[in-house]
């Protein structure tokens, strides 16, 4: 047993009976590699990496190789979902040396954390024009003793290019350009046919394979076409949506969609499930729901929210960050079926729920069969199958289940409560604001490391660990927001503010005006860095441009309507030529390309109305509710009603003629 039995994360456990003296990323490491004069190796996956796993049994559980690493190197393992601020730097080394990245990633480095050489998966022995594990360890060796100012000078080389990177997409003197000119409909155009450019119209989604679900521009798609009336965008959201829901990247039995589909027309999954793609799908269907009720998009978000209660849900009430794809060391065996199988335990129901599903003897995939409905553009469950449907569904959960990740990560969660938030407002299911509120306490509670709003990033065992990066604190500020929108409890809006003063503090640079990923506290890594992009979760900057553009209305804070504004002025260019790579940015420029809805409902009937107005899709709307007047509120400040219930629709500080329904509101908005 090596080190890593004291860590909580279920990636590292996996590495503690290694033979690899594994440290955690943790300061006696440095110390010893300092003292020592030894290169460092970390070595970064996460606990659903199929290859990690793989290169795990071909080399890290090998005596031979374990002692070379042992006597040659300080071995550093780290699960870059517990440290994204540690994999985001030596990811970019690895690019900038390869072109290329992925997981496991490993990263050789000076001992003071410079990287001057990275790789990704290498096999046991030679192959694939690339040496083999036991090679380039060799090589390094070498390397870095006997050619030692070529390795330093690498290393400042790297670091420096890191450094860099950062302002690539910015623009020079941006913060001088005025709004009217950066925010008009020819820019929200742009990136629609940027978009469109991308889009498979005959699968749905975006490329070809592998593919993802891309549900950030799909809400792009949705809102465009909501703002503008463009009916092609809402054709390709509702085209990827049930393609998507119809095909083998979602789980037929049990709910919920895998990471992605290794082919383009959603047939093969890779079969792991993460908590942040069912939380982006969940929050598009119910948007897309609220917007055009449909019962294939209702079905999916029940059957999904149910699998994230049944399997991804603490006792706390903390949601759990992944499923892995392999089970007994096979990726997808605990979700595919033989014909055989089927006929067994169906028997004279299997005939319908073959045609149905698409099963036949010679499978889909590798001789097996991925149930799918992709056939069939719009299909309800036909009746009949359901019970067929439990039936297997029953004997599914007797096989060897998949590896569960079940740390729970301040971000993924809040991002998922973000999306029970809009199950709830999209189907008015009780379950759904339940799920969202009970989880919002939980992360409050156990997240917080001390009296002040400072948090931690990952949680497990009762322990919170590792310091909040932005991206965390992003995501639970829309959180708290998208509540208030639903229960009106002030004490939210009051939480987004004090996060939100917390990372102005701690966070912001204030030259460029965007956010590193790092508190200014953190001093365990080589540099600080600001992440842009939307990649496979929302960036916690982009994240902040929307947040700081609804608090500034809600709490009449100009200065964060400011900063808003000064963010989109920087990456306003880059977002426009990559629309697909910044995806949610591309909204918050949206937004201010059609401006924000403010409504307030004040009188008796507050509630009821707020509730018929948050099941309706505006995306651009901001909303406060009360009984009375409120002057802390800017929204509801000077707006009595004398007891009748009054709508107010407001743009740009102009307010409309106050209205009793809400269907008089909903025109008044869309006639903007």
């Amino acid at each position: 047993m090596n080190r890593l039995q004291h860590e909580t994360s279920p990636y590292l456990r996996q590495h503690a009976h290694n033979p690899v003296d594994w440290y955690a990323w943790k300061p006696e490491a440095f110390g010893r590699a300092k003292a020592e004069d030894k290169p460092i190796l970390v070595s970064i996956g996460y606990s659903t990496c199929h290859w990690c796993h793989v290169m795990e049994r071909e080399s890290f559980e090998d005596e031979q190789v374990a002692a070379f690493m042992n006597e040659h190197f300080i071995n550093i393992k780290v699960d870059r979902e517990e440290r994204p601020d540690v994999d985001q730097i030596y990811m970019e080394a690895c690019q900038a040396i390869s072109g290329s990245g992925g997981w496991p990633l490993n990263c050789f480095l000076t001992p003071d954390g410079r990287p001057f050489f990275a790789g990704t998966y290498y096999p046991p022995r030679p192959a694939h024009n690339r040496p083999s594990w036991p090679q380039l360890l060799q090589y390094i060796s070498e390397a870095f003793h006997t050619r030692r100012e070529e390795v330093e000078d690498q290393a400042n080389q790297l670091t420096e290019a890191i450094r860099k990177s950062d302002t690539v997409f910015l623009k020079k003197d941006a913060l001088q350009i005025p709004a009217e000119e950066l925010f008009t409909p020819a820019l929200a155009a742009s990136m629609y046919k940027a978009l469109m450019q991308q889009a498979d119209t005959s699968h749905g989604g975006f490329g070809g394979a592998p593919k993802f679900p891309a549900a950030m521009s799909l809400r792009y798609l949705l809102d465009y076409h909501f703002l503008t009336g463009e009916e092609d965008a809402l054709a390709h959201v509702e085209l990827s949506l049930k393609k998507m829901i119809l095909g083998g990247i979602y789980d037929q039995l049990g709910g919920g969609f895998a990471r992605y589909s290794t082919t383009r027309d959603w047939l093969v999954p890779h079969f792991e499930k993460m908590l942040y793609d069912n939380a982006l799908l969940v929050g598009l269907l119910a948007d897309a729901c609220r917007l055009k009720p449909d019962h294939l998009y209702k079905e999916a978000i029940e059957e999904t929210l149910a699998f994230i209660d049944r399997e991804m849900t603490s006792p706390e009430g903390g949601f759990y960050s992944a499923l892995d794809a392999d089970s007994e060391g096979v990726e997808g065996k605990f979700y595919v079926w033989t014909k055989q199988e089927i006929d067994d335990i169906l028997g004279e129901d299997a005939p319908l729920f073959n045609d149905y599903y698409g099963v036949s003897e010679e499978g889909n995939w590798e001789g097996v069969n991925i149930l799918h409905r992709g056939f069939r553009l719009r299909s309800t469950r036909r009746s009949g199958l359901s019970e067929a449907e439990t039936r297997l569904f029953n004997e599914r959960a007797k096989r060897i289940h998949p590896g569960l990740d079940d740390k729970v990560l301040l971000g993924w969660n809040a991002l998922m409560a973000t999306a029970c938030c809009k199950a709830y407002a999209a189907l008015g299911r009780p379950a759904y604001l339940q799920m969202a509120e009970r989880n919002i306490q939980f992360l409050i509670e156990k997240f917080a490391e001390g009296e002040g709003p400072a948090m931690y990033h990952t949680y497990k065992e009762g322990k919170g660990q590792y310091d909040a990066f932005l991206e965390d604190y992003a995501l639970l500020i829309e959180a708290l927001i998208e509540l208030f929108s639903i229960n009106q409890d002030t004490s939210l809006l009051q939480g987004a503010g004090k996060y939100a003063d917390h990372l102005i503090a701690g966070f912001l640079d204030p030259d460029s005006k965007l956010f590193y990923f790092t508190g200014a506290q953190q001093e365990d890594i080589i540099l600080r860095r600001k992440d842009l992009y939307d990649s496979a979760t929302p960036s916690g900057n982009s994240t902040m441009a929307h947040n700081l553009h609804r608090l500034g209305i809600l709490l009449g804070r100009d200065d964060f309507t400011r900063l808003s504004v000064d963010m989109l002025r920087q990456v306003k260019g880059s977002v426009e030529r990559y629309p697909s790579s910044f995806a949610r940015w591309a909204r918050a420029l949206l937004y201010r390309v059609y401006p924000m809805q403010e409504v307030a409902v004040v009188g008796q009937n507050a509630e009821g109305q707020a509730k018929a107005l948050n099941a309706a899709f505006v995306p651009n709307m901001v909303l406060m509710a009360a009984t009375a007047a409120d002057e802390a509120y800017p929204l509801l400040a000077g707006k009595g009603t004398g007891g009748d219930t009054n709508i107010y629709v407001c743009r740009e500080y102009a307010c409309q003629r106050p209205v009793k329904t809400v269907e008089e509101a909903l025109e008044q908005m869309r006639e903007q």
